[in-house]
């Protein structure tokens, strides 16, 4: 949706970023993905667009910003993913209900499989890459914002050894920034919850060195006053490389090759198909409602 609600005249220079900026913004919606600026951003510094500065961010960002008011950005196609207004969810009628649960209507499809697996991302700007897939596959995510809390963390262990108590493996596979904290939290993550007396098979998916060397995202100076500076130098460098610079394709397949590898297809098949009666059997309910209320009146009616 493009709305204009402002007149603005631009340079040619700003116009042709705004047409660069709306080429990939298409792209990525054929793709079924809404970007937050920042990604908008490295896929101008992947493209030799722009240069990877904060300058250049902070540029681009007042373009978008003028373009969206000026009507020539459209306005869904730019989100920002630490807020959001949060709302009861509300029904016109039983009917509605029923036809919801019909469409929506989910078992436990892992409750018969060898293992549990949970995704964990560093960043929350990245929920909703992973949102679609993580739904496709119904696998659990979580944003960790960093390093994660010790409430959050307790409250995982906690999850996580309910299903180790039911017979299943636990499996995190980890999505973070290639930089001296991004490294650092997947033994941060593993070294904690074995405080609480969980061990998961732990993956880290992303971003590592050979996906550095395949992609190329764009590098960034590593951040000298962090304390896991000197020994991240020692080992990868002075450059650093964030998760966001990946294509969302790239990170959705690692995600389902990782799932497709650890899951029974024979077990998931029956429960989906144990599912699928389940929501035509809702669906025939809502069908028949006006029927079904006649029905339960007449029982409920005093003789």
């Amino acid at each position: 949706m493009k709305r204009r609600y402002i007149d603005k005249n631009f340079t040619a220079g700003t116009l042709k970023v705004l047409e660069q900026a709306d080429d990939i913004i298409v792209e990525y919606q054929a793709n079924g993905y809404t970007l937050t600026l920042r990604q908008l951003y490295y896929q101008f510094v992947s493209r030799d667009l722009l240069p990877n500065t904060q300058k250049a961010y902070s540029r681009l960002g007042g373009i978008i910003s003028d373009g969206r008011l000026a009507g020539l950005i459209d306005w869904n196609a730019i989100e920002d993913r630490t807020r959001a207004l949060q709302k009861l969810s509300t029904w016109r009628n039983p009917q509605h209900v029923i036809n919801s649960a019909a469409k929506f209507h989910l078992l436990d499809n892992w409750k018969d499989q060898p293992c549990r697996i949970e995704v964990w991302i560093e960043k929350e700007a990245l929920a909703s890459v992973f949102e679609n897939i993580c739904q496709e596959l119904e696998v659990p995510f979580f944003c960790c914002r960093g390093y994660t809390s010790l409430s959050e963390m307790h409250v995982a262990a906690q999850r996580l050894i309910r299903w180790e108590n039911g017979g299943q493996e636990t499996v995190i596979l980890h999505f973070g920034d290639h930089d001296p904290s991004g490294m650092d939290m997947s033994r941060d993550i593993q070294d904690r919850l074995k405080i609480f007396q969980v061990q998961p098979s732990f993956y880290r998916l992303a971003l590592n060195m050979a996906q550095v060397e395949k992609y190329q995202p764009p590098p960034n100076p590593a951040k000298v006053t962090d304390s896991r500076f000197t020994a991240y130098q020692e080992e990868y460098g002075s450059e650093s490389w964030e998760l966001d610079a990946l294509e969302p394709n790239v990170l959705t397949a690692l995600v389902k090759e990782a799932v497709d590898e650890l899951r029974d297809e024979n077990l998931w098949d029956d429960s989906i198909n144990k599912q699928e009666e389940q929501r035509e059997l809702l669906a025939a309910t809502a069908k028949h409602w006006k029927e079904l209320v006649q029905t339960v009146q007449e029982l409920e009616s005093p003789e």
